[in-house]
């Protein structure tokens, strides 16, 4: 196999592209949703949820988050699982590992143990579903025990499992609540599951697809997907989608969430972007340096700063506490950002502050 050879520029705007931070700008949320493959779910909305501040960032005002609540609750085109909102068209991915699951002993035997409470509740959700966990009674013949926060939480855990199972879906949100529902009612009829390692294969597929690069482990976890690499400047070998080679790149200026897909991996951010990113929300605020939920700053095809911002929205402002300047910013930058910043604001519907 040949191993092609890139300077850190051509492997950032590889990165880049592939997450749809280039222009033009795409248009449709499926689209996206089915080129970056999933869009992880957080709580926080310090400025706004990270699904709803994914899509903007690419898609921008164009974007509401009611699109993807009707996506998923409505037309089924998309479905939340494994804290991941996903296509409903790569469901036949899963559906084959859903069958082996769980891989761990611990999880099967808690499951053995509770087979009865695991009937009771198909049986309250194919009778009343969709419910919200606390709807659902705990019949459990054995707590399942942790030294976290899923202690003795019966019910949540026993409908994640059911979940990852495939015999449980998520039906839909009743504001931060997560409504249960038996997953013949949620999942289109019909599907046939793609045998588990050509499941295996295509997903490394997509994901290399829908990151342009990664780096080649020793353990082989993205398989032999793409072609080798090696970066100018910095060490190991890489896997790059080879349809992403010699491809036409036009930069913009965006402001990312801290779990966007593009930073997300900190130790890729650092060798092709020379970035430095810590999410700080856990840290006491005196030993922040960025900020609480502080937003990256990608112009074109470098990673330039971070904004710290709050959507204030009892007070009806996006209030701007700093702006950090990784590297300084030329005039063209600093409009950039700010175009950004007042673009955001008005997404949403807060003044800018």
């Amino acid at each position: 196999m040949r191993m092609l050879t890139l300077d850190r520029r051509q492997a950032r705007r590889i990165a880049v592209r592939a997450q749809l931070l280039d222009v033009p700008r795409p248009t449709d949320l499926l689209a996206l949703v089915r080129q970056l493959t999933l869009l992880q779910i957080d709580p926080t909305a310090a400025v706004a949820p990270n699904v709803d501040l994914v899509a903007w960032s690419r898609l921008g005002a164009s974007y509401r988050p009611a699109d993807t609540q009707l996506a998923l609750e409505r037309d089924r085109a998309l479905f939340e699982y494994g804290a991941m909102v996903r296509p409903m068209s790569d469901l036949p991915l899963h559906l084959a590992g859903m069958a082996v699951w769980p891989e761990h002993e611990r999880q099967r035997e808690w499951l053995r143990a509770n087979d009865r409470f695991r009937r009771d509740v198909l049986a309250r959700l194919d009778s009343c579903g969709p419910l919200a966990s606390r709807d659902v009674p705990d019949t459990s013949q054995v707590p399942w025990p942790s030294t976290g926060w899923t202690n003795n939480r019966n019910v949540t855990q026993m409908l994640e499992f059911l979940t990852m199972r495939g015999e449980v879906a998520i039906a839909g949100r009743r504001g931060r609540q997560r409504l249960w529902d038996v997953a013949q009612r949620v999942y289109p009829a019909g599907l046939t599951a793609v045998p588990l390692d050509e499941a295996r294969r295509i997903r490394d597929e997509r994901r290399l697809r829908s990151l342009g690069i990664l780096r080649e482990t020793a353990s082989g976890t993205h398989g032999q997907v793409g072609e080798r690499a090696v970066v100018e400047g910095v060490p190991g070998t890489w896997r790059v989608d080879p349809a992403a080679l010699g491809q036409p790149f036009r930069g913009r200026t965006a402001l990312l969430s801290p779990f966007d897909r593009l930073v997300h991996d900190r130790a890729r951010i650092a060798d092709l972007f020379d970035f430095e990113y810590l999410l700080e929300m856990y840290k006491p605020k005196a030993k922040r340096r960025w900020g609480y939920f502080a937003l990256p700053i990608l112009h074109h095809d470098r990673l330039v700063g971070k904004v710290d911002a709050t959507a204030e929205r009892r007070a009806g402002v996006l209030r701007v506490d700093a702006i950090h300047q990784d590297v300084p910013f030329t005039d063209a930058m600093t409009e950039a950002v700010r175009v950004e910043l007042r673009d955001l604001a008005t997404w949403l519907r807060l003044e800018l502050g």
